[in-house]
């Protein structure tokens, strides 16, 4: 009996450190074809299914052209969080480039990605601002 509530007590134990989880709307963020030195911020968002917060401790990419941001605070259970991605569009040609996240989740360290191709034609087309009516 005592050996039986141990292994209860282990297993409890168990699915409490990992019951945080992410789910993305989108683990791979297709930009398709974008101008040379167009914007190249995109934002992955995701909601934690799981009962306990989610910490992300460090977000790395595969190379330095691309700049992810993390969340700082913890996202609550069932709480939705993003993550801001930068990619540096100045170099024309196809991109395929990994994101790792490390976190306190039931998996530890997840990967989402961003692909798409820079074409060598430069944009001309002007942002809009928000402080103006064009």
């Amino acid at each position: 009996m005592k050996s039986f509530l141990l292994f209860l007590t282990f297993l409890f134990v168990s699915f409490s450190i990992h019951a945080q989880e992410f789910q993305f709307e989108k683990e791979t963020i297709d930009y398709g074809s974008v101008a040379k030195k167009s914007d190249g911020t995109r934002i992955f968002s995701f909601t934690n299914i799981g009962t306990a917060p989610i910490v992300i401790k460090r977000i790395q990419s595969t190379c330095g052209c691309t700049v992810p941001e993390k969340p700082e605070a913890p996202i609550m259970p069932g709480a939705k969080g993003t993550i801001k991605v930068s990619y540096d569009t100045k170099k024309p040609g196809r991109f395929n480039k990994q994101i790792i996240i490390f976190s306190n989740a039931k998996q530890t360290r997840k990967v989402i990605r961003i692909k798409g191709y820079v074409t060598s034609e430069v944009s001309f087309e002007k942002e809009k601002s928000i402080l103006s009516d064009n």
